[in-house]
């Protein structure tokens, strides 16, 4: 055979493989090169935006049950929203109504806006917003790229019903800006729907002064502003501020999701829990940065996760060096610390085509932030801002601008039940039980050998000292002296890392007192803790905490804050007792007294729930309370009621004699 001919079909099979490679990792958010999904005849006739939904396939999951309606399926399902009109479509929502029960279990290329994690329950319906392609661009300015102006959306889930061959499809679908109205959908076939959505000529457009999203206000502000660009790369930098009296992250955690592929090459003020670069070596990074030592790069995952650097790498040259940085992950409330409640740190990001040119800039979307016993925090996506300003840091009276900024506001949810941290226990001077925290209350593990839906057992005061594994010989004795019938099996515990006691002390006619213990069940220290108690009948009362630093916050629903004293402001972990091998873990613990008076305050009933908080937090978690308050015992009546039974015997006897 000719060597020629040879070397020319081995030239030709190389840089026909290289082609292929190439062609697939084009585009690192279609999974290989796939490309968009053509409209439907239909939308050639629609003036705004055409949206549908497809219905793709489905399987039978297991269980296999003869019940139909009981039987669940996994689907697969694409919706799409394109833009045809001649203006440009921001911050899109496309509402889809489902009607079978249907569980999401993921959304590539959205959102789900009123989901806080997968597998989500979207059986009432669900909106998804866009995740990296939140603008849709007009044909006109794109000469009809689909890639610019339609968004695709592929959904996999779960649904229950509707025998084969019938097709499980939304009750509806709709547009939700501001300004849109749609019609009742169209149907094509049995798996396709779909409406044209336009303009409202009644709705009055607000004038924006600028081309970006005004900043917004909000209980946790992130702003993610890119500092310098290159063709292939660029630095950002990520700035948290805490502006909630009452949020507080301890150890926070940061994650998101990058959307077109990006990887981070090296970070100052905070750094990545894995530091790994096998997904880029396995993964098309490998292929366009071929000359790149990706032994230096600092995380290559998609969804990684961030976290502050201790304080003892503060002034490190490498790593650190960074205003706000370094603080162990604190972000306190502004009220103990201004400067603590803001973080900072940076990063230099690398893309991939086809974003190879300095203006391509897609943030990462899915912005998820936690802590230890911290605050619950829900996220937005991020919106296009105007550019950050940063001052001289010389001092010259100049500021430099972002090149690009985004935004995004979380705001504090409620815990779910059984999906807080911490708990309250409650007792009185005139009940020797105490009402302890309740069952599961910070969640219970499938356990068969605890009721988990019962009351908990009331237990004597010595028995808040113990850990709950160890409590329940205690807590049966009580309830045989008391006479109280146990069912068996025993309530659960609460499960919970942090608990607090709430004790009414003294009630008077002209004040009470109340003393909270505080009681720490984790093996690590929280530094520079706060207690919150609301009490928004008697809390205009408090006049003073003699062992922490109390203050009142009358706007916040009389809000009584506390702290820890200087030298007093560590919560210390559990520890071993004085002879481990008989005595019980001790917990960390601190305890107050608060006094109140009751000036200006009219018919205020301490024992039946005035002397009580309404809400209670430790460290901006909002803790679980108990359901019910301490009822008075026959032998710890007020001083009035004590008259009255004396009286009531004394006559008793001068009738017998």
């Amino acid at each position: 055979m000719n060597i020629r001919f040879v070397t020319s079909l081995i030239l030709f099979l190389l840089l026909f493989s290289c082609e292929i490679l190439f062609s697939r990792a084009q585009d690192p958010t279609t999974g290989g090169g796939e490309k968009p999904i053509a409209p439907p005849p239909q939308a050639a006739s629609c003036n705004g935006i055409f949206i549908s939904y497809q219905f793709v396939s489905r399987k039978k999951e297991y269980p296999h049950l003869k019940n139909a309606t009981a039987q669940p399926w996994a689907f697969k399902s694409t919706a799409t929203v394109l833009n045809t009109g001649t203006t440009e479509m921001k911050e899109w929502k496309l509402f889809i109504k489902f009607q079978h029960k249907e569980i999401l279990v993921s959304a590539s290329g959205a959102s789900v806006e009123d989901a806080d994690d997968m597998p989500a329950d979207v059986s009432n319906g669900t909106t998804l917003t866009g995740s990296g392609q939140s603008v849709l661009k007009t044909s006109i300015d794109t000469a009809g790229d689909l890639t610019q102006i339609q968004a695709e959306m592929k959904l996999v889930g779960t649904q229950f019903g509707v025998r084969p061959p019938g097709v499980p499809m939304p009750k509806t679908i709709k547009l939700q800006n501001d300004g849109y109205k749609c019609p009742a959908p169209n149907r094509r076939g049995a798996k396709i729907m779909y409406a044209c959505c336009v303009k409202d000529p009644k709705f009055k457009v607000k004038k924006e002064k600028t081309k970006f999203y005004a900043r917004r206000k909000g209980d946790l502000v992130i702003s993610y502003d890119v500092t310098q660009a290159t063709k292939n790369n660029y630095q950002a930098q990520v700035t948290m501020e805490n502006n909630h009296p009452l949020g507080r992250l301890d150890h926070w955690n940061l994650t998101w999701e990058w959307m077109r592929g990006e990887f981070i090459y090296n970070m100052k003020g905070a750094y990545t829990h894995l530091k790994d670069y096998a997904d880029c070596l396995l993964g098309p990074a490998a292929t366009y940065y071929s000359d790149l030592d990706f032994s230096q790069v600092q995380n290559c995952q998609k969804n990684p996760v961030m976290a502050d650097l201790p304080p003892e790498r503060a002034k490190d040259k490498i790593i650190g060096n960074i205003p706000f940085c370094c603080k162990n992950g604190s972000l306190m409330s502004p009220i103990m610390n201004k400067t603590n409640a803001k973080a900072v740190f940076q990063l230099q990001v690398f893309k991939l085509p086809p974003d190879l040119n300095v203006s391509s800039i897609t943030p990462p979307s899915k912005w998820k932030i936690e802590g230890i016993v911290s605050t619950n925090f829900k996220c937005g996506n991020p919106l296009r801002v105007a550019q950050a300003q940063f001052p001289d840091p010389g001092g010259l009276d100049e500021v430099s601008l972002a090149v690009a900024s985004w935004q995004v506001v979380c705001n504090i949810t409620r815990p779910k039940k059984g999906k807080t941290k911490c708990c309250v226990s409650y007792s009185g001077y005139y009940n020797e039980s105490i009402i302890p925290c309740d069952t599961c209350a910070c969640g219970c593990d499938d356990d068969s050998t605890c009721r988990k839906n019962a009351a908990p057992i009331l237990i004597p005061p010595e028995a808040l000292l113990i850990p709950f594994v160890n409590r329940t010989a205690k807590a049966l004795a009580w309830s045989k002296l008391r006479h109280k019938r146990v069912r068996k099996p025993l309530p659960c515990g609460d499960n919970c890392g942090v608990s607090i006691n709430w004790h009414v002390s003294t009630n008077y006619k002209s004040g009470w007192s109340v003393r909270v213990t505080l009681f720490n069940w984790k093996e690590n220290n929280f530094q520079d803790w706060f207690v919150a108690a609301q009490l928004k009948k008697a809390g205009r009362g408090f006049e003073k905490a003699y062992s922490f630093n109390g203050t009142l916050l009358r706007n916040l629903n009389n809000t009584i804050f506390l702290e820890g004293l200087p030298g007093l402001t560590y919560l210390m972990a559990i520890t071993n007792g004085t002879n481990p091998r008989k005595d019980y873990l001790v917990p960390g613990k601190q305890q107050s007294v608060l006094s109140f008076n009751k000036k200006n305050l009219r018919n205020l009933k301490i024992e039946k729930g005035d002397g009580f908080p309404s809400k209670l937090f430790f460290n901006g978690e909002e803790c679980s309370l108990p359901k019910i308050y301490p009822i008075p015992d026959f032998g710890h009546k007020t001083y009035a009621n004590s008259v009255l039974v004396l009286l009531s015997l004394a006559f008793t006897v001068l009738f017998f004699l």
